[in-house]
């Protein structure tokens, strides 16, 4: 489908699925958002819902302002996806080897790494800048500065909620490893740090929306928070780079015979800032549970921990701001999913996957979640679909 617009206070918003369906609490952040004296765009994808600050499949576009809140706590949260040159045929028929070697070399949860991992000793990692970026953590927010030991630990974990770690199968029976994480506690840290930072300035004290509250560009305060997101974007990316060195590691392990290959890792980012040109304004745009899908970015679609993921390619719809959706998007809360399914509802919609099925991630049940394959057929002008991948192991924290 082509969007559809619907009117907002200062701009039009352009919706890549039906109004109708979309929950009441949700339209309402949307049309707050277009209020905002400095938005210049409003673009929302097929897996929208309701979000803390913002609402989740959100793009906004601002000139000369950045809304901390909309960028959300888990900064640069994104997935990275790899094929193998493994087969279906090489898995063994139980997988709970697998998984449990997978959890052993990846901290779950809250967990974090008994020493910092050294990239230095890991097989094909190859992180340029890397005693730069962490020697840039004295320049970041004061307030968070003492979280340093925390935040080297972290660098290559997890974490929990709808975060994960996956192996794959794409239709023609190839392995793949795909895993979905962000810039763990130091982000959040560092989110609630300027979300607060945001609400005590004056221009914010008139705004429909305490939640709404932004950093003006030429300001002390914008500058900080701009030096902290890209920090913490960067943090994000390098943790996903390591788990995935790691993931990869323990496929050579497990699979020594097969003399596992792998091909070009895409990654991408789903909760952060970029600096991009829209008609000719200079613009800071914010993807609060989206994706980039410029022409020829490659990107990555997940569903749930029961149902297909997507990796695919964008086709720079400017009307998006060269943007996707970042997932099928949630349709019940945490808590309602937990008050709706059972236990043994979270074993029959997962069978067949290699996954926990107890109470702790009933809130993460397929159930929960939009259907994934309608989700993408909403967005056929954003992106064309690379490759279906259906998991056989879901690791989650």
């Amino acid at each position: 489908m082509s969007y559809v617009e619907v009117p907002g206070a200062k701009v039009p918003i352009r919706m890549w699925t039906d109004p109708s369906t979309v929950e009441g609490v949700a339209m309402e952040q949307l049309r707050n958002v277009s209020t905002l004296p400095w938005i210049k765009g409003l673009a929302v994808m097929p897996d929208v819902h309701y979000g803390k600050g913002a609402t989740v499949g959100s793009v906004i576009a601002m000139q000369g302002a950045v809304c901390p809140a909309a960028v959300g706590v888990d900064i640069g949260c994104g997935m990275s996806a790899v094929k193998t040159s493994l087969t279906a045929n090489d898995l063994p028929g139980d997988l709970s080897g697998l998984r449990s070697r997978i959890e052993q070399a990846i901290p779950v949860g809250r967990g974090m790494h008994d020493e910092p991992v050294d990239p230095d000793r890991l097989y094909g990692f190859g992180a340029q800048g890397w005693d730069d970026f962490w020697k840039r953590f004295d320049g970041i927010a004061e307030a968070v500065r003492f979280r340093q030991e925390r935040a080297v630990k972290q660098m290559g974990t997890l974490g929990s909620g709808n975060h994960f770690v996956e192996v794959c199968l794409d239709e023609s029976g190839a392995v793949w490893l795909m895993l979905h994480s962000g810039s763990r506690n130091i982000g959040k840290e560092l989110a609630d740090h300027h979300i607060g930072e945001a609400r005590k300035l004056p221009h914010n004290q008139g705004l429909v929306d305490r939640d709404l509250a932004v950093f003006v560009a030429d300001t002390p305060e914008m500058a900080a928070y701009r030096n902290d997101l890209f920090w913490a974007q960067e943090y994000a990316k390098h943790n996903r780079a390591i788990m995935m060195a790691l993931l990869q590691n323990v496929l050579r392990k497990q699979f020594k015979k097969a003399k596992v290959t792998f091909e070009p890792v895409i990654s991408c980012h789903h909760n952060y800032v970029a600096e991009e040109r829209y008609d000719g304004m200079d613009l800071l745009v914010t993807r609060k549970g989206a994706i980039r899908a410029g022409s020829g970015d490659y990107g990555i679609i997940p569903g749930s921990m029961g149902t297909g993921s997507y990796i695919v390619r964008g086709l720079g719809n400017e009307a998006s701001f060269n943007s996707a959706s970042h997932g099928a998007g949630r349709k019940m809360s945490r808590n309602a999913a937990k008050r709706r399914f059972s236990t043994r509802d979270l074993e029959e919609q997962t069978r067949g996957v290699e996954c926990r099925k107890d109470s702790g991630v009933v809130d993460e049940i397929p159930g929960a979640y939009k259907p994934i394959e309608r989700v993408i057929d909403q967005q056929k002008d954003l992106v064309e679909v690379v490759a279906k991948l259906k998991q056989v192991v879901c690791v989650k924290g």
